[in-house]
């Protein structure tokens, strides 16, 4: 059962809380389900008065709970002061008017607010709208906080994130981390950087640390199951979810993450069974382990399912030769055990060429779905396991995903199947499949 904390700040007293006040409230709100119900119900009984100072907490309030055009829309008629405008720029940022956005943060200097942090607040606006240049132009007017403040450091690590400096990112990061050593969104995205890199040591130790605070940080807490279940340790994971899904019971990705992590400590594997196959040719259903190939060309083909010479039929060089660490030596064995039978790489994709006409169906369809194939990954609301891998494989777009064969995604590091179930599951709802080699 989920456990309702207390929100011990009221936005709508008599007073508005202070900015750091604001900032807890939100963290409180967001620590679970049932106190973010709580709280938009608390701002759904004042949303009727129309007095200024219940218009700004109501606007700060509708920001929190991410309804940003109603949040815009209420602040814009909040009587003037800092909160008003700091506020108002933060939902134009999420609603990408990122020039609003720069601009209300420069108004909120005229009532008071903090100069530094106005000015890292423009730097991360002007990162969020890809604009380096204005970003290090905006974080250089402060200068004389190098090596003094935390979030100097922290906002020059994203900015180098975001343009590939990896290495020097991971350095600024430390460096926010030994300023403060509880920021963290610096802990989070070092974490997150060492995961990417394989450095699965520390970002088990940077995630570990995340999880130990208060809030849950649901990401962290995903991202660290992911690494525990690599290392085999499911009930360090089961761990992991089951925290995000005591405080977010709903959380598809938690709920899809455990299923995940059942069907890993369950799920068996019987190859002998698999080659027991009834056979349409003695030839084709000759598996591969019986061929004296390399360690490196057998463990490439295991990972993508190519079991017999069948399966080398319905796959062409290009596909091979795509996968990682799959190169001319290995390619070159393969042919060495087809070429001997009369047989050929895309042999079974040769014969099975579609006629002019249904390609050109294929084509109209192609056409009509173009927009949804444009849509970023992220659209598909994967579980955590899938989302990285599909990271790792530089997807962007779900048409880059459907491009891909059940073969190249099961290839990617801790891709099971599981997650492959998911994805065509998925791609299924929007009409979709993965690329077929059938």
């Amino acid at each position: 059962m989920e456990q309702i904390t207390e929100l011990e700040i009221d936005l709508f007293a008599e007073n508005l809380p202070s900015m750091d006040e604001i900032k807890t409230l939100s963290e409180q709100a967001h620590c679970g389900e049932a106190n973010l119900l709580k709280f938009g119900e608390e701002v759904e009984s004042n949303m009727g008065n129309n007095g200024q100072k219940v218009r700004l907490a109501a606007g700060i309030g509708l920001f929190i709970l991410g309804r940003n055009a109603e949040a815009i829309e209420k602040l814009q008629k909040a009587l003037d002061c800092k909160e008003k405008f700091i506020y108002l720029a933060f939902a134009l940022r999420r609603a990408g008017e990122f020039d609003q956005a720069v601009e209300n943060l420069q108004s909120s200097l005229n009532y008071d607010a903090d100069k530094m942090n106005i000015s890292m607040e423009k730097t991360s606006t002007y990162r969020h709208a890809g604009n380096f240049e204005a970003a290090v132009k905006e974080l250089k007017a402060c200068k004389n906080f190098e090596n003094v403040s935390a979030e100097y450091h922290y906002q020059l690590a994203r900015i180098e994130e975001a343009q590939g400096l990896y290495e020097e990112a991971m350095d600024n990061y430390k460096k926010a981390l030994e300023l403060s050593g509880n920021h963290q969104r610096a802990l989070f995205h070092l974490a997150f950087r060492c995961d990417l890199s394989g450095n699965e040591e520390a970002a088990i130790d940077y995630y570990r640390q995340i999880a130990s605070s208060s809030p849950v940080h649901v990401n962290a807490l995903l991202n660290l199951a992911v690494l525990y279940e690599d290392y085999g340790q499911y009930d360090k994971a089961a761990k992991c979810v089951n925290m995000v899904i005591e405080t977010h019971p709903n959380h598809k990705r938690a709920i899809l993450f455990a299923k995940d992590i059942e069907s890993s400590t369950t799920m068996f594997y019987d190859e002998e069974k698999e080659k027991k196959k009834s056979r349409k040719s003695q030839i084709l259903e000759t598996p591969i382990s019986d061929f004296e190939l390399s360690v490196r060309s057998r463990n490439c083909l295991k990972k993508m399912k190519i079991d017999t010479l069948g399966d080398l039929l319905n796959i062409s060089e290009a596909e091979l030769l795509s996968y990682k660490n799959f190169g001319e030596t290995s390619l070159r064995e393969i042919k060495t055990i087809l070429e001997p039978k009369g047989l050929h790489l895309g042999m079974s994709l040769e014969e099975k060429q579609l006629p002019s006409a249904e390609i050109t169906d294929h084509a109209v369809i192609a056409d009509e779905d173009e927009g949804l194939r444009n849509k970023p990954v992220d659209d598909l609301q994967l579980s955590v396991r899938a989302r990285k891998c599909v990271q790792k494989l530089n997807l962007h777009t779900i048409g880059e995903l459907t491009h891909k064969t059940e073969a190249e995604l099961l290839g990617c590091k801790n891709f099971g199947v599981t997650s492959l179930n998911e994805i065509k599951k998925t791609l299924v709802g929007l009409g979709l499949s993965l690329r077929n080699l059938d």
